[in-house]
């Protein structure tokens, strides 16, 4: 099959998975060398690199033995003595100042320490130091965890503002079938957009080493492409393919950027906000808001589920139960219980003061779906 050529790029973001940085179950450098070889190339281009890595417990259990973590303050104490070993690493062969940036899942959540987070990397970048970023495992935990380094990455992207994410796997990229499993599966060079249909294409978990599969690559390619950031799947143990990257040419699969990217806050809303609870719509509402562009009023709402505040992100569902939005309440769940159903002139009476126009104003809405025509 014919590699793609890439559009020229700038600054990039390069995942690197568990199965690249400790093959065996311990770090080495058999795929490490060549890819921080990637990095180099592309720093004597003129561009710059963001590297997200894998491996900080793999690296913890190499230096202290015993059992492969089960448990969560196993892995985190894991991860605190691989951590420093990792970045060790990586300075050793990218030769080049490095930085550790450990990021926990408030970080990107919170505005103003994704800004603060923002300033430090571009700082970083512009005295030509190599951030390495992981997520900060040693004291997240598993309700506060972006999860996976995948998604991880695709975060990180958006918030260098980079214009390629790289997730460099141990698969030559998105097969139609699985190849491990189904001999005839076919490559797919180029995605134009990541919908249902190319979710269904994703296995299940990858190798014992890592969490990410294919599934969670789609999610971060899902989540870098809609904020316009092309995103490639390529193989890392391939020596001459991580070259030939670095030359503009890709034997992977690409996922196109959209255009227009969709805009900082809606990506926000959508991407990086965990919801705090679900508003049932009915038919009028869900049309109105998903196809009209109207927000979202107390009297299209059908029901409430959740225990959120003013200003917490929720979802919004029509009554066949798919999300169609997400949105910030401009209600708590207990006001707004109180009112649904109702006319916008009827809610000073039932709560004894006037509240918001609109439940979800629309430039405080995401859609992720549209209603039926019939709906």
């Amino acid at each position: 099959m014919a590699p793609t050529e890439l559009r020229p790029w700038s600054r990039a973001v390069v995942k690197v998975g568990s199965a690249l940085v400790a093959p065996d179950g311990v770090p080495s450098d058999r795929h490490l060398g060549a890819i921080a070889g990637f990095v180099r190339a592309t720093a004597e281009a003129g561009r710059e690199s963001v590297v997200v890595s894998s491996g900080a417990v793999a690296a913890g259990l190499a230096a202290v033995g015993g059992r492969r973590p089960r448990t969560i303050p196993e892995k985190q104490a894991l991860a605190a003595v691989g951590q420093p070993r990792l970045m060790g690493r990586w300075g050793r062969l990218l030769d080049a100042p490095v930085a550790q940036v450990l990021l926990t899942h408030d970080d990107l959540v919170h505005r103003d320490r994704f800004l603060n987070a923002r300033t430090t990397l571009a700082e970083l970048l512009g005295r030509g130091v190599v951030p390495v970023v992981n997520e900060n495992d040693t004291v997240a935990v598993d309700e506060l965890k972006v999860g996976d380094n995948d998604n991880l990455a695709a975060h990180v992207a958006v918030l260098t503002e980079a214009d390629l994410l790289v997730i460099l796997t141990d698969v030559d990229g998105l097969f139609d079938a699985d190849p491990r499993a189904n001999a005839s599966a076919r490559l797919v060079p180029v995605v134009d957009r990541v919908d249902a249909g190319v979710h269904a294409m994703a296995g299940g978990a990858g190798t014992d080493a890592g969490t990410g599969g294919m599934r969670t690559k789609l999610q971060a390619a899902e989540k870098a492409t809609s904020r316009g950031i092309a995103t490639v799947l390529v193989n890392g143990t391939d020596a001459g393919r991580l070259a030939a990257l670095a030359d503009g040419t890709l034997h992977g699969t690409l996922f196109r950027a959209q255009s227009p990217p969709l805009p900082a806050r809606k990506h926000w809303l959508l991407h990086a906000t965990p919801v705090a609870g679900r508003l049932v719509v009915d038919a009028g509402a869900a049309e109105a808001v998903c196809r009209r562009g109207a927000s979202l009023l107390a009297s299209g709402v059908v029901s409430v589920a959740g225990d959120f505040g003013r200003s917490e992100p929720v979802e919004i569902a029509d009554e066949g139960g798919r999300v169609l939005a997400r949105g910030i309440a401009r209600y708590a769940a207990y006001e707004l219980s109180r009112v649904r159903g109702r006319q916008s002139g009827e809610v000073e009476a039932v709560l004894g003061y006037a509240g918001p126009s609109a439940v979800v104003h629309r430039d405080d809405l995401a859609l992720i779906e549209t209603p039926d025509s019939d709906g």
